[in-house]
């Protein structure tokens, strides 16, 4: 009895627009049929991943592989570089023992494509190196560079500007957090020593003792020596009005 030879291909596109419009993908697809129209074999599924080379991070290609083992199948790429541009990648698949097929070398031994995969691999750096540095000396020359560029946001003006409204809440958000997180153990300190009756100088005066500075700014780095108008901030903002005193801010360093 004839045993028919069963394909799950695997096709990868580097974004989705290539996805949508088939850029590549007919490629992938017409050589796969190819093969598997040499060799009699059957294409009983197709995965397509949308994913750059460099990441081993592929859900489909990991669906592709359990279900050709579920089937005694035999996956199928086009190209060994879409696999992945990675040599451990690839040898981790050939380690789950699944058998596999590349169109461009269909009649690879272990031994090929694992020196095909390392190649793939290093050519992958290379290309990312070349980009980096030629990307460098256009900046050293003066040239703007992604949406800085002329003429980018021509057109995607309303694009632009929802972007900024949508990003100022999370920089905001992100902005007080951490201002609190780096303010909590002072606050910490000042509410001790209020409930314990201490005036705003003399809080400001032990927290200068201590050495203990306001949140670093673009103008002050590394922060400054506390003021009793920085105390009565931090407890308003913190801890309440019940421990602020008076209500108006403070004027001088000789108020409560």
């Amino acid at each position: 009895m004839n045993v028919i030879l069963k394909y799950v291909a695997y096709y990868r596109v580097s974004t989705k627009r290539q996805g949508r419009s088939g850029l590549g993908l007919e490629a992938q697809q017409k050589a796969v049929r190819a093969l598997a129209e040499k060799y009699g074999a059957t294409i009983i599924a197709e995965y397509i991943e949308v994913e750059t080379g460099k990441s081993a991070k592929r859900p489909k290609l990991l669906e592709a592989i359990q279900h050709a083992g579920l089937t005694n199948a035999t996956l199928v790429v086009a190209k060994l570089d879409r696999l992945a541009r990675n040599a451990w990648f690839t040898r981790t698949l050939k380690e789950s023992k699944q058998p596999f097929v590349c169109c461009d070398n269909p009649g690879a031994s272990d031994l090929t494509i694992d020196l095909l995969a390392v190649i793939a691999e290093h050519e992958a750096r290379a290309i990312a190196t070349r980009t980096r540095e030629a990307l460098a000396v256009a900046k050293d020359r003066g040239t703007l560079l992604g949406s800085a560029r002329p003429g980018h946001w021509d057109g995607r003006e309303d694009r632009r500007a929802f972007g900024q409204k949508k990003s100022q809440p999370l920089a905001s958000a992100a902005n007080a957090k951490k201002a609190s997180d780096r303010n909590e153990p002072i606050v910490a300190k000042i509410k001790c020593r209020r409930e314990a009756g201490e005036s705003l100088v003399a809080i400001t005066a032990w927290l200068n003792q201590q050495g203990i500075k306001t949140r670093p700014t673009k103008r002050c780095p590394e922060g400054s020596a506390f003021t009793p108008k920085a105390v009565w901030r931090l407890i308003d903002r913190y801890l309440g009005k019940e421990l602020l005193g008076n209500k108006s801010q403070p004027a001088c360093a000789a108020c409560n």
